[in-house]
């Protein structure tokens, strides 16, 4: 059977892709000729269950020191993620855990049911002293698990009574569940909401980020969000040279109709085996438009499909990263998103009994 047949994909998974752990020398595959058979007589491949293992990690709380995004903390109750987004910069952790940044990235994920305990734990500490803290920086915390864990509920209901400042990126409508502690938060200067929009195309939507919330979901969760006094950034990633840079006026003019207040943007990046992962999903949804995005991505990264050099790996460099560069400033000016910071207070801090951070 062609691994990269257009007729194998799986409905609802991302690219039908499980590649090699580079970290693992032995590796094991489902056995082809009853995988052949399957498909001659069904005309589909099994298709792969969700399954999910408890974290036993002991800390809630990671360090980070990028010189893209400068210092911070990022807080992550699951590792892997449903959504299963062909482009995902952090498929590649799941190699660190002994599985495969493809299929089993969206499949096996691990959660930390212990994650509101730890983290309440860890803002208690003495030795805590409030800075932001991003929720998710790895893999979405509304995610379809969320439903049913609401760990990300759970851990915002620590942060609203620590008053602790909170960073959220999602694509998920499922955040408006939590309208009320977001609120709260927000009344506090306490919450930044950054909603991934990548297309406003529902069948692209739905072939490249297959378990997200469709665009005019997020549209209408920007809505309710802004309506509720929470600000929110559209974050337009990954822009996708050749496939989706052409949309970005629209989308931005689009969340700026819905409420959002301020705006960014991240180019496509294709670390490791997210490459390969890509260039499946190219072959079997947009084969019409391969040779033109990646002709466009060797532009913007010195003739390399990614290029990790700090600095550039965001947002690329050459004559197209600086047009598109352009247009957004272009478009968020006439719009006007982007005319007032956004900042986060860490002067309301409190440790339970609602003593202040400057008190003690």
């Amino acid at each position: 059977m062609n691994p990269r047949a257009p007729s194998t994909v799986i409905l609802g998974r991302g690219p039908n892709l499980n590649p090699a752990n580079r970290f693992e020398s032995i590796r094991v595959e489902p056995d082809g000729e009853w995988l052949d058979a399957e498909f001659a007589a069904t005309g589909s491949v099994p298709h792969p269950r969700t399954q999910f293992f408890h974290d036993a990690t002991e800390s809630i709380l990671t360090h980070h020191d990028s010189p893209d995004v400068g210092p911070g903390w990022g807080l992550n109750c699951y590792r892997g993620c449903e959504h299963g987004c062909a482009y995902c910069f952090a498929r590649p952790f799941h190699d660190y855990l002994g599985w495969s940044s493809g299929i089993d990235f969206e499949t096996k994920i691990l959660v930390k049911t212990h994650g509101p305990a730890l983290l309440r734990a860890e803002l208690s500490a003495r030795k805590w002293r409030p800075e932001p803290v991003m929720m998710s920086g790895v893999t979405d915390c509304y995610q379809p698990a969320e439903r049913y864990f609401r760990l990300t509920r759970q851990c915002l209901e620590v942060l609203a009574e620590f008053r602790q400042p909170v960073g959220i990126i999602t694509k998920n409508f499922l955040i408006t569940r939590d309208l009320d502690l977001l609120a709260e938060l927000a009344r506090w200067q306490c919450l930044a909401v950054n909603l991934t929009l990548t297309t406003l195309d529902a069948g692209l939507a739905g072939k490249l980020e297959p378990r997200a919330a469709r665009p005019e979901h997020r549209l209408r969760a920007i809505r309710l969000l802004a309506d509720a006094g929470v600000p929110v950034n559209v974050l337009v990633a990954p822009v996708i040279p050749g496939l989706t840079d052409h949309e970005l006026p629209g989308i931005l003019e689009a969340a700026a109709a819905a409420g959002a207040s301020r705006a960014s943007y991240i180019l496509l990046r294709l670390p490791y085996a997210v490459k390969d992962l890509f260039l499946q999903w190219l072959d079997d949804h947009e084969p019409g438009k391969k040779a033109r995005v990646l002709s466009r991505l060797r532009d913007l990264h010195g003739g390399k499909l990614y290029d990790a050099t700090f600095g550039t790996r965001l947002r690329g460099e050459g004559i197209f990263a600086e047009q598109i560069r352009q247009m957004f400033e272009v478009v968020t000016r006439r719009i006007g998103l982007n005319r007032e910071e956004s900042r986060l207070s860490t002067a309301h801090f409190r440790r339970p009994g609602g003593v202040q951070l400057e008190m003690l």
